[in-house]
């Protein structure tokens, strides 16, 4: 019988940020998953802010929106893709709301008059939460990766955390620690000093690694094996090979390959089980097979740029859905990154290669322009058209504009002053921002819908089985915006064609426009964001019919 105390697996990373501790991680949880063990993941992040909601995405990537609300880190995405399973608050720790919670505590008289101090009771609070996620998932595993890289002063107290959990506590732990193997050009060969200083970093906090997981652009010969096992105090064995690889979703096979999994069942005395992985191994075998067709897909957004370099992260979640519907449908897909905020003084021309156009989520006036003569350019053009949150809303200002011939239509998050405030802001959200009080103050988390039959998102949510109640017609997204379709135009709109698809049961608010299939192949906007919701071996029905009527339209 297993018991009831719960494994703790701790995955730090070394040398560099962005080596993929959150993939190693989900990569860690699937192979346990799989091999019939309940697994919990925590992030435990270092900065200050409550959460991820007004952070930059440009800072720190895509905030991922969990079903709950919470507003997290991108890695919660990942956890929620390869095990197919949802997270939220209980998975997500910030420094903000370690310190926030003690210090309420402590002006809630509740240390009983205690002098206050990061250890123990700031450790204890890191560590009560980390029990507090095995327990609510009544986990046999609970993963957990410490934010930032070892030696960090932001992440310290993560660390201490873990080695009371194994020294002072006695709770069976593993410590998997992430780090950079690099091949400077002008040498020629991998170099292992870089991880030798982090293990020594990590020793000096009382931590030593169990496992190894070398990340490098090549993989690791014996030589590097090692090296690492002599002055990282590792076995051979307990190193992993960790190359740079085609998609994410390899990592799992990489690691049951090496018999990780295996290995760590073995370190913690659990009887080791072989991972069944053979719908995953097929996703990245369709992944992987060449591709006979492709399309082209313009992403119009303004959080591209990081100084002079392109940035994947700040739209993680609608990549990874593209990809995830891409794979199902075997087809190639070719994203282009169009800066709005340059394309507002750009010709249409670049737009003419294009298979289809999403508009994403954003915030604020810049580069709205862009992205309104993007949408009006999909639309006369037929082009297939996506509008996610914020695209759907510029979709109704560029409609209200050119088809209403509302001159000034706008939406009042850029123009207050609009005389025909298209999108406004309602009575509630109003409140609340006259209180300056933006943190988690949105329509966040899992909201229904109820659909309206005979459209193409009806046909959508039915064909891919994906509504809640189909009887009723209710689905449900997740959303995470302030601005609301404004009532008082609704017949305005549908007197000229655009059809109102869904309606949010609790408010009754817009959730879903769409111009008639007569007039145009596929034109659609969605307050929801079902790119949160896209899991690999379960792609969203909305991305699978997009890049369908891409693939026709470039036919066409």
């Amino acid at each position: 019988m297993l018991s009831k105390i719960p494994t703790y697996i701790f995955v730090s990373g070394g040398v560099i940020s962005g080596l993929g501790k959150g993939i190693t991680t989900a990569s860690i949880a699937l192979l346990l998953k799989s091999s019939g063990y309940r697994v919990s993941v925590v992030k435990c992040e270092n900065y200050l802010n409550f959460d991820a909601g007004l952070i930059n995405p440009i800072e720190h990537g895509d905030p991922f929106l969990c079903e709950d609300g919470t507003e997290a880190d991108m890695d919660l995405g990942s956890y929620e893709k390869f095990l197919d399973q949802d997270v939220g608050r209980k998975n997500f720790v910030t420094m903000g709301q370690i310190y926030q919670t003690v210090i309420q505590r402590e002006r809630n008289f509740g240390y009983k008059g205690e002098d206050v101090e990061a250890i123990p009771h700031v450790t204890d609070e890191i560590i009560g939460r980390i029990e507090m996620a095995g327990q609510e998932d009544r986990a046999h595993f609970v993963i957990i990766e410490l934010g930032g890289t070892a030696g960090e002063y932001q992440n310290a107290l993560y660390y201490e955390a873990a080695r009371i959990m194994r020294i002072a506590r006695k709770l069976k732990t593993v410590h998997v620690h992430v780090s950079y193997l690099p091949t400077p050009p002008h040498i020629g060969e991998p170099k292992t000093k870089p991880t030798q200083l982090s293990v020594k970093q990590l020793n000096s906090m009382g931590i030593q690694p169990d496992f190894i997981v070398a990340r490098s652009e090549r993989g690791m010969d014996l030589r590097r094996r090692e090296r690492f096992a002599l002055f990282c105090n590792v076995e051979e064995d307990h190193i992993i090979n960790a190359p740079d690889v085609t998609s994410v979703y390899e990592v799992p096979l990489l690691f049951r390959k090496q018999r990780f999994d295996i290995m760590l069942l073995q370190k913690v005395g659990k009887k080791p089980r072989k991972a069944r992985l053979t719908d995953w191994e097929r996703y990245v075998s369709d992944y992987q097979t060449p591709k006979s067709e492709k399309v082209k897909v313009g992403i119009v957004g303004k959080y591209f740029a990081t100084g002079e370099y392109n940035l994947r992260d700040s739209y993680a979640a609608l990549f990874d859905a593209l990809e995830h519907a891409s794979v199902r449908l075997k087809i190639g897909l070719e994203i282009d990154w169009i800066n709005s905020e340059k394309f507002e003084n750009e010709q249409t021309e670049r737009l003419a290669s294009l298979n289809g156009i999403i508009v994403p989520i954003g915030w604020g006036p810049r580069g709205v322009e862009g992205k309104i003569k993007a949408i009006k350019f999909a639309r006369e053009n037929k082009v297939p058209y996506l509008g996610l949150c914020y695209g759907m809303q510029l979709a109704v200002v560029e409609f209200a504009r050119n088809v209403l011939k509302l001159t000034g239509a706008h939406t009042t998050e850029v123009d207050p002053q609009t005389s025909h405030p298209v999108i406004h802001m309602i009575p509630e959200q109003k409140r609340i921002i006259a209180n300056r009080a933006y943190g988690g103050t949105m329509r966040l988390g899992a909201w229904e819908c109820s659909l309206k039959k005979g459209t193409l998102f009806w046909e959508i949510y039915d064909k891919n089985k994906q509504f809640v109640n189909k009887g009723k017609g209710l689905t449900s997204e997740r959303h995470r915006h302030r601005f609301e379709f404004n009532e008082k135009y609704v017949s305005m709109f549908e007197k000229a064609g655009m059809i109102i698809a869904g309606l949010s049961v609790e408010e009754n608010l817009v959730e879903l426009i769409e111009l008639p299939r007569s007039v145009h192949p596929f034109f659609a906007g969605t307050q929801g964001h079902p790119e949160y919701k896209s899991r690999p071996l379960r792609p969203h029905g909305v991305f699978i019919s997009f890049l369908e009527n891409a693939l026709a339209f470039s036919h066409s």
